[in-house]
């Protein structure tokens, strides 16, 4: 991101808020789509996050890592929501999916993946992304989801049962 802009953020310039607002906006959606089915959800922890992102820009130490930043403030606003709305509890649940709720026409490899963790419950995906796509290590998911390291493991574990079952039944 271009230190410019992050100045302009930190003196409240408008023009520099929407310009990083228009770089980062796609990008923290995805985020937010992994970890959040809802539209209106995602929405509102976007807005959200860039709220939170504009008022503690002065806290980055290195404008160089502010993807990287501001992508974690994405993460922590997606679990807060998952927390608030009760979704974030922790199933091993074997029959809480149905490989046959999954519209197969709307199936194509890179985004397959993604789209199948919607079908996995709502801590599951929350581990999964955090550990396989985020790169947290367990020991922080644990911290982050007040979880033991166990759960983490065995979760993510069970996530990638599921989506390998889910890949096979539909021939991915």
């Amino acid at each position: 991101m271009e230190y410019e802009l992050l100045i302009g953020c930190q003196r409240n310039d408008r023009n520099a808020q929407r310009k990083v607002y228009e770089k980062m906006a796609g990008k923290l959606y995805s985020v937010c789509k992994r970890y959040l089915k809802n539209d209106e959800d995602i929405e509102e922890v976007l807005a959200d996050t860039f709220y939170k992102i504009f008022t503690k820009l002065n806290q980055l130490q290195n404008p160089e890592i502010f993807e990287a930043w501001a992508k974690k403030i994405t993460v922590n606003e997606c679990l807060q929501k998952l927390r608030a709305m009760k979704a974030l509890h922790i199933s091993l649940d074997e029959n809480l999916i149905e490989s046959s709720d999954i519209p197969v026409e709307s199936l194509s490899f890179e985004k397959d993946i993604l789209k199948l963790l919607n079908f996995l419950p709502e801590g599951c995906r929350a581990i999964f992304n955090l550990f396989a796509i985020e790169g947290y290590p367990h020991k922080e998911i644990a911290t982050m989801l007040s979880i033991s390291e166990g759960t983490s493991k065995s979760q993510l574990n069970f996530a990638r049962k599921k989506l390998q079952e889910l890949l096979v039944n539909h021939n991915i």
